[in-house]
């Protein structure tokens, strides 16, 4: 068949197709588990076609992987190197964005180990596009979320107020009078500006044009993703007030999305028209985004009759860039299987023993709902409030955990009181003088809004005799401890204190500050240090 004209592969290519899938299924099952999970979602459902992208982008090169010649290269170890150092970063750090991008690291390295700089380079495209396929870090998720509902939430404010219908916002709420319309995460235009810019960069691959009109049509696809999301939540504004509820939610709900990419095609096509019209009017060497240019008469014709016929399927199993791969990963497989990189710790003392009086502050102490001590996965907890003698509270929480793995690690404050909607006005780094006249306590400090209310908020990380403040630090430490002590149990700490109406900015930090010298010494005796007694 002519649409498969210049594929050709080997009884021995299948084979070793079928070993790399397998073990690359053993290897990282969890992580793989994982992404289905998040792909079954609706953030992220659009990841089910981006393997179909990647395999069609492979195939419309068949022509140019036919003229160029298989040349098996070493260069590719030191890409799986990498991928493996990520894995081990990841299952021990506990991390699945890691991991994702350790299986990546590690598809291109075997591939490349097998066929050659020259065909990698003429397949590097869609090997970028796979990057699309893995949900965004939680803290980025967070952070792009909040920033596109505040801009999504002021356009569609605006379209409604520009269609002459009466509306005020406040954050993301916009009240329209008959009703309130809630920007939520969901709704923050997050699942359109991934796809859209895919889409913008698939475009741009195929737009026959000089590299500033390419990357022009790429930078397109984020403000109009927000246009187009702002639009829809002004549409819905609009239709409320026809059908009412029903408008946010079911077939209109539905409708709205799909016509955001739909009414996205013409304004590709625009651009395009405008930018075919834009010197240079010769596309030149920019006639592609990142093809590689290949001259047929420069490269040797190569076909399978000619690439040693008389080479044996056994002799083609045996070839050492196979071996060699095969066997690190399969170590990599028996060593996370095989080897316990980490003891549980239990804490020094039960939570509920921690005292409900620290020096003038009386607390009482909380449950927290089941449905979230699942989905956080501590082993031991506390949550109390804490009231001093003039009345001014602050909300302690600690979450403790005996090891930590992937899916059962720490929750850092600021990737979940975002997420939750509160809005980080001021964020950074303080550090709190104690009570011993020479030691101080790093901890992170954000000023947080919602609904009119202000908060103070204190949180750090002991981890096995250190205190950290970044989530980083947190990951890189919690590998080298696996490794080093076969340890990976740590703790979050978080202390929240209300900024009263009658009080200042500096009142609030002095409260959070007292409390913290009051609440560290007697920390110390739940959590354990550097050494275990």
């Amino acid at each position: 068949m002519k649409a498969f004209e210049g594929i050709s592969i080997s009884p021995a290519g299948w084979m070793k197709a079928t070993c790399y899938a397998v073990v690359l299924f053993l290897v990282y099952y969890t992580a793989l588990k994982e992404l289905y999970s998040q792909w079954s979602g609706e953030e992220y459902s659009y990841c089910w076609f981006i393997p179909f992208i990647v395999l069609y982008l492979i195939w419309e090169k068949r022509a140019e992987l036919g003229r160029l010649p298989s040349s098996p290269s070493w260069q590719g170890l030191a890409l799986l190197c990498i991928g493996i150092f990520l894995f081990w970063l990841g299952e021990l750090g506990g991390e699945y964005t890691t991991l994702y991008v350790s299986l990546w690291f590690v598809i291109i390295g075997i591939v490349w180990l097998h066929i050659g700089r020259d065909k990698m380079k003429s397949i590097a495209f869609p090997f970028v596009v796979m990057l699309a396929m893995f949900p965004l870090p939680t803290f980025v998720y967070t952070r792009v979320t909040l920033w596109a509902k505040m801009v999504s939430s002021q356009l569609g404010a605006w379209m409604l107020q520009a269609a002459g219908m009466p509306v005020y916002r406040e954050g993301n709420i916009i009240d329209l009078g008959f009703t309130r319309l809630q920007v939520v995460d969901a709704c923050s235009g997050l699942r359109y500006i991934v796809p859209m810019m895919l889409i913008g960069l698939l475009i741009a691959y195929w737009f026959k044009g000089h590299i500033w009109k390419k990357t022009a049509l790429f930078l397109l696809s984020l403000p109009l993703s927000i246009f187009m999301n702002s639009f829809r939540i002004a549409f819905t504004g609009m239709l409320y007030s026809i059908v009412g509820p029903a408008a946010a939610e079911g077939f209109f709900h539905g409708f709205s999305g799909w016509l955001v990419f739909m009414a996205a095609f013409p304004v590709f096509l625009a651009g395009m028209w405008v930018l075919k019209r834009l010197p240079p009017r010769d596309a030149g060497s920019g006639d592609a985004l990142v093809h590689v240019r290949a001259d047929a008469g420069a490269v040797e014709s190569v076909t399978p009759e000619n690439q040693d016929k008389e080479a044996s399927t056994v002799k083609r199993l045996l070839l050492p860039q196979f071996i060699v791969s095969m066997a690190m990963l399969l170590l990599t497989f028996g060593f996370s299987h095989g080897v316990e990189f980490r003891q549980k710790v239990p804490v020094s003392k039960p939570f509920n023993e921690f005292p409900m009086e620290v020096g003038e502050w009386k607390g009482t102490s909380e449950q927290m709902e089941s449905q979230f001590r699942n989905a956080l996965n501590f082993s031991d907890y506390i949550i109390a409030n804490y009231r001093n003698p003039q009345g001014k509270t602050v909300n302690f929480y600690v979450a403790y955990y005996q090891d930590q793995r992937k899916g059962e690690s720490i929750h850092s404050p600021e990737s979940c009181l975002p997420g939750s909607g509160w809005d980080f006005k001021d964020a950074g780094a303080v550090t709190v003088p104690l009570n011993d006249g020479g030691s101080s306590l790093p901890v992170s400090r954000a000023y947080m809004e919602k609904a009119g209310m202000r908060e103070l908020t204190y949180y750090w990380f002991p981890q096995r005799g250190r205190t950290l403040t970044k989530l980083y630090e947190l990951k890189l430490f919690t590998f080298w401890d696996a490794l080093t002590k076969q340890r990976t149990d740590g703790a979050l700490v978080r202390v929240i204190t209300p900024v009263y109406d009658s009080e200042g900015m500096k009142d609030a930090e002095e409260r959070l500050q007292s409390f913290t010298r009051k609440i560290v010494p007697v920390l110390e005796g739940f959590i354990p240090g550097k050494d275990l007694r």
